[in-house]
């Protein structure tokens, strides 16, 4: 609980209250004790009001967690079925914040300071705002369902709800204010109708060239324009963009960037939600708390991340350890590992300053500020090697030395099979460190001792996979446009997730609340976190299935029937 001395005490088996007084105050009442009959007249106790809380918690996982995803897949793939899901998120949404509302109303503050309900606020600000695109397009058509002659409950579910028009699927004229949606995650359903496997060469792209970048050896301008197809069946998503005005292009993808993180953060509300009726993150847990919500809830988004990429998720721009080619004069997309090297740049260089918050100044760093300051600053300079090996500039500096002695021009110099890839070390090195030390870091008794090496052996266990699936795809790396799945990274994704749920269990409050409950128990700890992943992966699997059933059916419905001649 303090900075650790020279000499730690050997880890204690059971809780010491007199001790956790020693450097906490007493826990004040929360809501939790509040509807379960926990508290006296004195110390706000009164009439329970938790059917509100059940309505609102309900209300909103169903909102972001269940209906929000299946809109987003569902939008991608202009379905018909995308307006009443939609509508189903934003009345969810509607009732949760309105028995929230009523929750607070009723029941006394028992969380000073709570920035739950100003995160709320935003979160349904920024919900009303993005909906507008919708709630644009249902007005107009209602508005002409009305000065129609035809004012059938068909037409009305077919046209006004579904948006089809009277010819089939086809979404009927949009305003200019929802046209934004026109291309949205256009990419992410877009496959060649009539490539097959045997368009895409198996030849290495050029020296210092990434799978995805233009393809400019003689071979692949074969392959991809002089096979016999016809022009149309190797047009890119973004040829079509060339088109379409800048203005509506930042619209239509900031809108995509925001729906996406609308989810991630509903997810991060609800952690201040549960921490605001439990009760714990106040005073001096504070810091301590806020650390391992943020960094486990970090590593557990980027497990589920995975896991889609490993689905086929981002497989248009290479994410999905699949071969992609950008169209000539198009800046290839960036790699998924210099992704994850900026984020850690990033975490890096903030947290580095960050370990001494709260602390006196001119006062002397603790060996746990040491500890976490040498993590921060490896963070820091990993990510920037990871930044530096992904930069086609840093990797033509490194190559032009062979390159010079080789005595020939660059376009004939062989390529190593291993330029198909990307296999970046970096960033998985850092995560697998990370969860090596934390498994050595000490602690006041021995249930946190356990339950931190339980998450630190899981974030080793991310970058072993990891490590084994570079190693696989360095042996035969990836030719397809089609996702390749290497079954290491469902499982290096599936430890990484369970590590970050794992490591924000592992707050010293909770730890405290389990020992006082009987409930030390790591079995259970560990089968709950497996539980609610594979419950987590079984969901974002059924999303993404939903969404390529959608993007199928859709695409049969806009294909023309072909002729043909006897």
């Amino acid at each position: 609980m303090d900075g650790h001395t020279a000499h730690d005490p050997p880890p204690l088996l059971e809780l010491n209250e007199t001790e956790v007084l020693m450097w906490h105050l007493p826990d004040p009442p929360s809501y939790w004790d509040h509807d379960f009959g926990n508290l006296t007249l004195e110390e706000g106790g009164g009439p329970s009001y938790i059917g509100f809380m059940v309505i609102h918690v309900v209300s909103m996982i169903f909102a972001y967690f269940v209906f929000l995803p299946l809109a987003i897949a569902l939008r991608g793939a202009k379905h018909p079925w995308h307006p009443p899901v939609n509508t189903a998120y934003l009345l969810l949404t509607a009732v949760g914040f309105l028995s929230g509302t009523a929750y607070k109303k009723l029941t006394p503050d028992l969380y000073e300071g709570s920035a739950h309900g100003t995160m709320g606020v935003w979160l349904l600000t920024i919900s009303t705002l993005l909906s507008f695109v919708d709630v644009a397009d249902l007005l107009k058509r209602a508005w002409s369902f009305v000065r129609s002659s035809d004012r059938s409950l068909h037409r009305l579910w077919t046209f006004v709800i579904l948006g089809k028009s009277s010819h089939g699927y086809d979404l009927v004229n949009q305003p200019e204010s929802y046209k934004l949606q026109e291309h949205i995650e256009e990419e992410e359903s877009f496959i060649p109708c009539e490539q097959t496997s045997e368009d895409w060469p198996d030849s290495a792209p050029p020296l210092h060239s990434p799978i995805r970048e233009t393809l400019t050896d003689d071979h692949s301008e074969t392959t991809l324009h002089d096979n016999g197809h016809s022009p149309v069946a190797h047009t890119f998503p973004g040829d079509r963009q060339n088109r379409e005005p800048l203005t509506r292009m930042i619209l239509r993808r900031t809108f995509i960037v925001a729906e996406h993180i609308l989810v991630v953060f509903a997810a991060v509300v609800t952690l201040s939600g549960m921490t605001n009726y439990i009760g714990i993150c106040r005073d001096s847990y504070l810091n301590g708390c806020m650390a391992h919500i943020i960094k486990g809830s970090i590593f557990w988004f980027y497990g589920i991340l995975t896991f889609a990429r490993y689905c086929g998720a981002f497989s248009q721009i290479g994410w999905a350890w699949n071969r992609v080619y950008t169209p000539p004069g198009k800046r290839a997309p960036p790699s998924a590992e210099m992704i994850e090297s900026i984020v850690i740049f990033i975490y890096g260089a903030t947290n580095t300053w960050m370990e001494r918050f709260g602390a006196a100044p001119g006062s002397p760093y603790t060996t746990k500020q040491i500890q976490h300051i040498s993590i921060a600053v490896m963070f820091w300079f990993a990510g920037l090697m990871g930044m530096a090996l992904e930069s086609n500039t840093v990797r033509r500096l490194l190559s032009t030395p062979a390159l010079v002695r080789a005595y020939r021009p660059e376009s004939e110099v062989p390529q190593p099979w291993s330029y198909l890839g990307s296999f970046n070390p970096f960033p998985a090195l850092c995560i697998g460190i990370t969860g090596a030390a934390m498994s050595a870091h000490h602690q006041t008794y021995v249930f946190q001792v356990e339950i931190h090496a339980l998450w630190g052996l899981l974030l080793g266990a991310f970058a072993v996979f990891r490590f084994l699936t570079y190693f696989f795809l360095w042996l035969r790396p990836p030719t397809s446009p089609l996702p390749s799945r290497p079954p290491t990274e469902a499982l290096a994704a599936f430890t990484l997730a369970c590590g970050g749920l794992t490591f924000i269990l592992s707050t010293e409050e909770v730890t405290y609340i389990a020992m006082r409950n009987g409930k030390d128990d790591m079995m259970m700890f560990l089968n709950l976190v497996v539980a609610i992943m594979c419950l987590n992966f079984t969901w974002v699997l059924v999303v993404l299935g939903i969404r390529g059933w959608a993007v199928g059916r859709m695409a049969r419905v806009h294909t023309p029937t072909k002729t043909v001649n006897a």
